[in-house]
């Protein structure tokens, strides 16, 4: 299995809706992943820090892996994401969780407790060797505290089960250099929507992305131009989307992308606590954003 192939493109982060007694919408959440599947998204990563994964119980995690495989029916791939601080609470998730109906696991390094590069290798290495499905790579030191360097990234690119990166440090120095010198069939995607346009120059695969949840059309076909080298279409359709990107991350994510898709009528503008709904300020920016531009 060549996962560079399979993954090459778009990716969604999807969401995980919640309805107003705050439990998982399953039905909104079956509207979400079409809309995202027939406006063109090439694969679903369910489970990823925009799907609130850390105020999730186990329990429905497990029933979101069987309804989105269920939902998807093979039109597209899945990815899960499974990661933690924890190693072998870690590998106990990869032996336990239904991950039959994925082609790849994304796992974000550990948060909090802030390991050295050898114990994040460690790590990954533990994982990797337990894990039935491949392993991707999630580095997000915004959010664990901890970069995960380009010589650890490619050390880890030797291991057997380990199959690619998502990079979403905000550094495309970094992208350049994994790009550079990694073996061939190791997959490379961006993990900053606002940064895929320059890193789709610089040959990265594809993106896993937050803002394709509401605007999957425009993003994937923005991001498609870019694999085919084609910038000037691509530096049009990524102009469309440059107020977006500020207004998604602005205070939390998935706040700002739950606002827009709470305004297309997809989903109830829900989040579970520590995460609060976008200020009134932002929200009234995103129904201007809606107002006056049809892209979606």
């Amino acid at each position: 299995m060549n996962l560079r192939k399979i993954l090459r493109g778009t990716g969604v982060a999807i969401i995980t809706p919640f309805t107003n007694d705050l439990s998982v919408d399953f039905a909104a959440l079956g509207n979400v992943i079409d809309y995202n599947i027939n406006n063109g998204v090439d694969y679903i990563v369910t489970l990823g820090t925009t799907g609130e994964t850390p105020v999730l119980f186990s329990e429905e995690k497990k029933e979101i892996i069987h309804f989105t495989s269920k939902q998807i029916a093979g039109r597209v791939p899945m990815v899960i994401g499974i990661g933690g601080n924890n190693t072998h609470a870690v590998i106990k998730d990869l032996q336990t969780y239904p991950l039959e109906n994925a082609v790849a696991i994304l796992s974000a390094s550990p948060y909090y407790n802030k390991p050295s590069q050898a114990g994040i290798y460690e790590h990954y290495k533990a994982i990797a060797a337990a894990s039935p499905k491949p392993i991707i790579l999630y580095n997000v030191p915004g959010r664990t505290g901890r970069n995960i360097t380009a010589a650890t990234t490619l050390k880890l690119a030797e291991e057997k089960n380990i199959a690619g990166v998502k990079e979403a440090g905000n550094d495309i120095q970094q992208v350049i250099e994994i790009l550079k010198n990694r073996p061939e069939n190791f997959a490379v995607i961006s993990g900053d929507d606002d940064l895929v346009l320059p890193e789709l120059a610089c040959g990265i695969d594809g993106v896993i992305s937050v803002v394709a949840n509401a605007f999957p059309k425009l993003f994937t076909t923005m991001v498609n131009a870019g694999l085919e080298y084609k910038f000037n279409e691509a530096v049009k359709l990524n102009n469309q989307l440059l107020d977006v990107y500020k207004l998604l991350f602005a205070e939390n994510n998935p706040a700002g992308v739950k606002a827009f898709l709470y305004e297309m009528k997809l989903i109830q503008n829900k989040l579970r606590l520590p995460g609060v709904p976008l200020s009134d300020e932002l929200h009234q920016q995103v129904k201007a954003y809606l107002a006056h531009n049809t892209v979606y």
